[in-house]
């Protein structure tokens, strides 16, 4: 029975002392374990101090701190997408709907100070709403119209007074985009008609255009026709006057005489001079015959 009670008070002893040596084992585990901290790549460590913010951050990688006393938090300062739908009211009193995308970051070195005023959910307590109310201010500034064909630089704008709203929060704004405009079915109509209206006044515009280049086309053609017409009949009277003037100057004496000549019927002429009193007379046969006046007349 002795034996018995011994073996057990050792089996015993061996047993406390195993659970003390696992004991101190989990302790250690937990201090070593709570002695460093490694903060995620693209994120800023915040530093808590019993519960108080540090004003030096930890940045990404390994790091060591006093366990149970120090506490780090992340802070991702990796470019955030923040998409909403927005409802503004235009210039000219239109109901705008919008879908717009924000694209963010936190800026490293103000980690801790956004972790002390606003906390790790910044885009539902700061983003959001300043997101929608620089939409509303900047819309009505502008016209539906222009809200549209000048798409871009509202944008601009609206990403302007985001900066200057938010980077005093540590927040950047990288990009700013009005992915899709809507309007009421009324405005959308009206668009439309007016539309379909510039682009009947293009193609009247347009018909008209081409109908007076056609007839300045006829126009010229007639011109040109007109000026070839006289060009051939200034052609053709100068080459008459040429054809006569060559004509003329080759009609001399001699080709006259020739003409005559050769237009002669044989037949003499009668011809009787007053002068000398004599008659000659050309026979058919070619005889003449002479006399004094006195003796033609005697002879009758």
């Amino acid at each position: 029975m002795k034996v018995q009670e011994l073996n057990k008070d050792g089996s015993v002893k061996r047993s406390l002392k195993g659970i003390k040596w696992i004991v101190i084992l989990v302790v250690a585990i937990m201090l070593f374990t709570s002695a460093f901290t490694i903060v995620p790549a693209g994120n800023t460590g915040v530093v808590l101090t019993l519960g108080k913010v540090s004003p030096n951050s930890m940045s990404e990688g390994f790091h060591l701190k006093i366990p149970f006393v120090q506490q780090v938090e992340t802070m991702s300062n990796k470019i955030q997408v923040y998409e909403t739908a927005a409802s503004a009211v235009s210039k000219d009193l239109q109901t705008v709907s919008s879908s717009i995308a924000v694209n963010y970051k936190l800026i490293s070195d103000r980690s801790p100070d956004m972790y002390k005023t606003v906390g790790q959910e910044y885009q539902t307590i700061l983003v959001a709403p300043v997101v929608q109310e620089c939409m509303k201010s900047v819309t009505a500034k502008y016209t539906a119209e222009q809200l549209i064909t000048d798409r871009a630089a509202v944008g601009e704008e609206v990403k302007a007074s985001l900066d200057s709203k938010l980077n005093g929060y540590g927040i950047y704004i990288e990009k700013f985009n009005i992915v899709n405009f809507d309007f009421s079915e009324e405005f959308n109509n009206a668009i439309e008609a007016k539309q379909v209206a510039e682009q009947n006044l293009l193609k009247t515009q347009t018909e008209q255009e081409q109908a007076i280049v056609v007839a300045e086309a006829n126009a010229k053609q007639k011109v040109i026709a007109a000026n070839a017409e006289a060009e051939a009949i200034l052609a053709q009277a100068q080459a008459q006057a040429d054809a006569n003037k060559l004509l003329e100057e080759s009609l001399s004496d001699k080709v006259i005489a020739y003409e005559q000549i050769e237009k002669w019927d044989g037949v003499l002429p009668k011809v009787s001079g007053s002068g000398s009193g004599f008659l000659i007379d050309v026979g058919v046969d070619g005889v003449s015959s002479s006399g004094s006046s006195s003796t033609a007349a005697a002879g009758e």
